[in-house]
């Protein structure tokens, strides 16, 4: 909450600073894609084509993206957890979700992989090895998509996370993984974070399972101080510039894109 409030506090003197000239859009996304910095480039690519609008970004978990959205404190959401937005759209609160983009979580862990996860046939057995075993696993508790994304999968595996082997951060994917990197501990991460991460002690454990796939999604803020500017971003992220944007990102870095378009497909 206290995070929250702090980018609040942020994006409020932003919007004030901001030139008259401008009319300002608010984008309440998760910290994925801002931390990989994808949102960089399709937001400065956004301004060149929208020139009248300028971007402040609001990166939090998608579970308080989409509590800004119900308290219409942003215009247009980018976030991650389906089920959590079909109940966001059915409440009234946004309209017009489409599909932006996807990659996939991966599961992490020190390179010589005590638990022996790399062994494992399907995730649901990786899971039940770490959560049988007493090596640490180390979540975001941050009620954020990927947060959500990694109880879900724990109940796949009949289990309920916790003891002194689980470790809640209440942080963001990027400090998750350096707490779980500096304590040689277990994570679940986004691919894209993981990779544009720097200085980890950690390596893929456990990986392609149908269960890890990862949507992104972009929602209009239903009643959104902004409607207009809410519907130009999102139909932005959709068209063929951004998608061909997002199909490179990554490439020349990494050697393989950090997030893969998906619009109308």
């Amino acid at each position: 909450m206290k995070k929250l409030a702090a980018a609040l506090c942020a994006l409020m003197l932003l919007v004030a600073c901001s030139p008259a000239s401008s009319k300002v859009l608010i984008l309440a996304t998760t910290t994925s894609t801002a931390d990989t910095g994808l949102l960089d480039v399709l937001n400065a690519e956004f301004a060149r084509l929208h020139p009248g609008w300028t971007v402040k970004i609001v990166a939090v978990g998608t579970g308080e993206a989409l509590k800004l959205g119900e308290r219409k404190d942003c215009d247009v959401l980018l976030v991650h957890a389906r089920e959590s937005e079909e109940a966001f759209l059915a409440a009234g609160f946004g309209v017009n979700r489409r599909d932006v983009m996807y990659n996939d979580f991966v599961l992490l862990g020190p390179g010589h992989d005590p638990a022996g996860v790399k062994g494992a046939a399907s995730l649901v057995e990786a899971l039940q090895l770490l959560g049988n075993s007493s090596f640490l696993f180390v979540s975001r508790g941050d009620n954020s998509g990927t947060h959500r994304k990694e109880i879900e999968l724990w109940k796949q595996a009949g289990l309920v996370p916790g003891g002194e082997s689980y470790l809640s951060t209440g942080q963001g994917m990027g400090e998750t993984l350096r707490i779980a990197s500096d304590k040689a501990g277990y994570t679940l991460s986004d691919r894209g974070t993981y990779l544009a991460t720097s200085n980890l002690d950690l390596a893929v454990v456990f990986q392609g399972d149908p269960l890890l796939r990862n949507e992104y999604g972009v929602i209009e803020v239903k009643g959104a101080k902004n409607p207009d500017g809410a519907r130009a971003y999102a139909e932005f992220l959709v068209s063929s510039v951004a998608q061909g944007i997002i199909a490179d990102f990554g490439k020349d870095r990494f050697g393989q894109p950090l997030f893969y378009p998906n619009a109308g497909r």
